[in-house]
Formats: C-alpha cells, sequence, structure tokens
C-alpha cells in the first residue's frame, strides 16, 4: 500500500518530507528573491490545505474536497510563477551559477547521493537558482530511512563550501534558507516536473532546445 503522503510549512515555503518520494525542487541564491516576498501566496497555501486537512474523513464532503484540491494546484502555480519571475528579474546576486567551475561544483553535489540514496531524474542550473527532480529512497546504505531535508543539508552545504573556497570567500551565506519542494503525485505530475525542469532555460530565451543548456542533466530521452 502506497503510503500517505505528508506536506507541511516550515518558515515562508511549502514542504513535503517522506523517505521514498520523488520530489521537484527549487533553490535559488541567498537574496535573489526579497524575504517574504512571497508570504501572500504561501499563507494562501497555508489556508487550503489546513482546510482539506478538515475534510479528509468527511465522505459527505468529497465534492469541496476535490475543489479545494483544485484551488490548491492552482494557487500553487501562482506561486511557481511568481517565483520564477522574481529570479528572472534578480541582479544582486554576486554568484553566477552557470560560471563552468560553479555548474560543475553543481553537477557533483546532485550525484553526491546517486545510487546510494537518491536516484536523479534531472536538474537544471540557472544563474541565481536550479530545479531538481529525483527519488529519495526509502533506506540508505545502513538501512536508516533517507528524508529530503537532509539530503539537501548535504548538497547545499557542500557546494556553498566548494563555492566558498573558489572565491576566496570565508562563511558567506551562498543559498538562502528554504529550498521549494513538491511531493510528485503521479507519472502526469512527475512529467510536468521533468518538463519544467529541462525546459527553464528555453522559456528563459536562453536556447532553443534544452539539451543546449550545459547546466542542463536529463537521465531519460524527452
Amino acid at each position: 500500500m502506497e503510503k500517505e503522503r505528508k506536506e507541511h510549512h516550515r518558515r515562508n515555503l511549502p514542504h513535503f518530507q517522506q523517505p521514498g518520494q520523488e520530489y521537484f525542487i527549487t533553490t535559488n541564491l541567498k537574496n535573489a528573491i526579497p524575504p517574504k516576498a512571497l508570504a501572500r501566496y504561501t499563507v494562501s497555501l497555508e489556508r487550503i490545505k489546513n482546510d482539506i486537512e478538515k475534510l479528509k474523513t468527511d465522505k459527505s464532503k468529497e465534492k469541496e474536497l476535490m475543489l479545494l484540491k483544485k484551488e490548491y494546484y492552482i494557487e500553487r502555480n501562482k506561486y511557481m510563477k511568481a517565483f520564477d519571475d522574481m529570479l528572472a528579474l534578480d541582479s544582486s546576486s554576486e554568484i553566477n551559477l552557470n560560471l563552468p567551475e560553479i555548474r560543475k561544483i553543481m553537477f557533483e553535489a546532485f550525484h553526491y547521493y546517486e545510487g546510494r540514496r537518491i536516484e536523479n531524474h534531472a536538474f537544471c542550473v540557472m544563474r541565481n537558482h536550479f530545479h531538481w527532480v529525483m527519488r529519495v529512497f526509502e533506506k540508505d546504505e545502513n538501512g536508516k530511512p533517507v528524508y529530503l531535508q537532509d539530503i539537501m543539508k548535504v548538497v547545499k552545504g557542500v557546494s556553498a563550501n566548494k563555492i566558498n573556497k573558489l572565491d576566496n570567500k570565508t562563511g558567506r551565506i551562498v543559498w538562502q534558507d528554504e529550498s521549494f519542494d513538491v511531493t510528485l503525485r503521479n507519472d502526469r505530475h512527475w512529467y510536468n516536473a521533468m518538463l519544467y525542469t529541462i525546459n527553464n532555460p528555453v522559456k528563459a530565451g536562453l536556447v532553443k532546445h534544452w539539451w543546449e543548456w550545459e547546466g542542463t542533466w536529463c537521465k531519460y530521452d524527452i
């Protein structure tokens, strides 16, 4: 039986955390988006999610529940559009993730746990953020549960240290504390996340085809 997929909110961004799940993740550089800039969306998502939780056990409210779920996904899509629009306008980040030497650091970070705790599906490194589609194993090589937050802590921590070393910086905060992560519910959701990830440079007008962007890696022929 498939495990229940849980969502909770921490600080300002929605999070889904459970071993053995597939995720779509977006992380940006520190200050690429002003603090609290997306608060309206996160408050709305929190409200809708709370309403959904209240109706889950009431079978007489199934129609209302379906409408709330639809409202939630529409609001989340608005959040992602606003998120991307703000990242596109950012000109303050002193780090460029797409410099070849930094891009190499990011590729190594994404593959650090490959085959041991995660399975990579695709990722795309942009100037000030990245998108990542991956599956977290239920258990690691030692039989312990694998949590996305632990994977992200290592990926962001290791890459930040290497980027700072490359730039001769000490103690500089590279990443925004929070990442936006979504549990992929089904094949259609997974496919949409894959297309969103690999086509990010195309949408930004940087390349004509996704495979032309050197910051993109994809496991599959899509």
